[in-house]
């Protein structure tokens, strides 16, 4: 069964790292080897890894999904987040790290990204841990 994150986004577009939550649910698994899985259960918000060191990588992320896909441009998604759900879908709803030693196998930079393309909200990600 996974064990579910929360996660309370404050703005419209924002990416919050959720490493140490998703690494404490793995120390809680008990997993020493195999993977993790974090998936995203709605449609306009997203997962990804990249990088944590620098606040300015992810605000240039945001800023040039919204240049790619504006907020206004005449979407036929009546409720007014198509945008949203466009960049839900090319980030995508999930991702699977590497666990060894019983932490997760990212780079020296890397930490794992919640995406938020509507918000404010109160929303969730599903942490799944596989042995192997």
């Amino acid at each position: 069964m996974p064990v579910s994150i929360s996660v309370k986004t404050r703005s419209r577009v924002e990416m919050t790292d959720i490493t140490s939550e998703v690494q404490k649910e793995v120390s809680n698994a008990g997993l020493e080897t195999g993977f993790c899985m974090v998936y995203v259960p709605h449609t306009t918000a997203a997962v990804t890894i990249n990088e944590g060191a620098d606040p300015a990588v992810c605000r240039d992320v945001e800023a040039k999904l919204s240049e790619l896909v504006p907020a206004n441009a005449g979407y036929r998604h009546m409720e007014g987040n198509a945008d949203s759900h466009i960049k839900a879908s090319l980030i995508g709803p999930f991702i699977l790290v590497i666990v060894e030693g019983g932490k997760l196998v990212l780079g020296t930079w890397q930490k794992i990204f919640f995406c938020e393309f509507d918000g404010p909200r109160s929303r969730k990600a599903y942490v799944k841990t596989l042995s192997g």
